[in-house]
């Protein structure tokens, strides 16, 4: 019996086992073939099955206009972060304008490459209270002039999330949602544009989601680098290179797994259900744990917290660890201490962790 820990990180995150298992069973073999995934073109029937697949179960769980011809679904490379440029030279007329809602250190970044392109105008930002909100209605004055409104939809560095979606006053929506796409119902007719790392809801790092309103495609300017363009990997099926194969092929088997589990709803009640765990036992330590978020702005991904000294925090890490939880150490830039609990991250491991932490409150309190 292969040995398995409660895996709370942040990213490369867990996956659910029954994947774990089907790609160590097809490894070798994959469906028959007599070889690898990893070993297969790009440009076979075979490999062809599993791309199309990946972007038909990810149709299916989003619903909406995502079923029929209004969107297009791409497979990149580069990670998010790539995505933070990738956006403005794609969508944002040269010497042009956009909005961002920064709420963390991600957003910014975001805000600081669509600034290399044209204006980047910080339509709210929460970095006046350490990032602990998010803007409700009413905070912030979209400009309707604006190529775009980018947000970053959940935080992972200081565990906050927007409840809803945000108000783009008429420009397109953009949305950095690689920490919690697919973890609840989405309303797709309300974006222009959503992209999402895998390596936290989707599957192994490697592959970047990009699902573009194939309207906006036509802002693609005819000279960004082809590989670079939503238009021309659109007009390729994200084929006009060697895709990230491997991650295309995992990320396939998660959305199968997602659907039948129950889909989004399904997914939301449970992802629900384990951040109410946690966050009654931060909330009812007495004090000993204290959550960085604001309430009404608490991510159901990353819930966030700190003890009452940083000594205490790496004792509690450790001996964490030694009990099989890991990958609860906050980030590098803030300390503390962060629970992942993404989709794959079963209730069990939850109910593990909030164990330890009245025990180890007990002991250290």
């Amino acid at each position: 019996m292969t040995h398995r820990v409660h895996n709370f990180g942040a990213g490369p995150a867990a996956l659910p086992l029954s994947v774990l298992e089907t790609v160590r069973e097809e490894l070798l073999d994959h469906r028959g073939s007599g070889m690898s995934i990893l070993e297969t073109s790009h440009r076979s029937p075979r490999y062809d099955a599993v791309h199309e697949g990946a972007i038909a179960g990810l149709r299916e769980l989003l619903g909406g206009a995502a079923l029929g011809e209004d969107y297009e679904v791409l497979f990149m490379g580069g990670g998010a972060r790539t995505q933070f440029g990738l956006v403005p030279w794609n969508l944002m007329p040269a010497g042009g304008s956009a909005d961002y809602l920064v709420t963390g250190s991600w957003a910014a970044m975001a805000a600081a490459e669509g600034a290399k392109r044209g204006r980047a105008r910080e339509a709210w930002s929460s970095a006046g209270t350490g990032h602990d909100r998010v803007p409700g209605p009413g905070d912030y004055e979209p400009d309707p002039g604006a190529a775009y409104l980018h947000y970053t939809s959940n935080n992972t560095i200081f565990g906050t999330q927007f409840p809803g979606v945000p108000e783009a006053g008429g420009a397109p929506l953009v949305a950095d949602m690689s920490s919690d796409v697919l973890s609840r119902p989405l309303d797709l007719d309300r974006f222009g544009l959503i992209y999402a790392g895998a390596q936290k809801n989707l599957g192994p790092a490697g592959v970047t989601v990009v699902i573009v309103r194939r309207d906006l495609l036509a802002r693609s300017p005819a000279e960004l680098p082809d590989t670079l363009s939503y238009a021309k990997m659109a007009a390729k099926r994200s084929l006009l290179n060697t895709p990230p194969v491997f991650a295309i092929y995992v990320l396939d088997l998660v959305l199968r797994h997602l659907r039948e589990l129950g889909g989004l709803e399904a997914a939301a009640r449970r992802n629900e259900e384990k951040a109410a765990l946690l966050y009654r036992a931060i909330d009812g330590s007495g004090g000993f744990y204290r959550g960085h978020a604001r309430p009404e702005a608490r991510s159901r991904m990353n819930v966030t917290f700190r003890l009452p000294s940083e000594e205490l925090e790496a004792r509690f890490l450790a001996e964490a660890a030694n009990e099989g939880l890991v990958g609860l150490k906050g980030h590098r830039s803030v300390g503390g201490v962060r629970a992942s609990i993404y989709n794959a991250v079963e209730a069990e491991a939850v109910r593990a962790l909030v164990a330890f932490m009245a025990d180890f409150a007990r002991r250290a309190g």
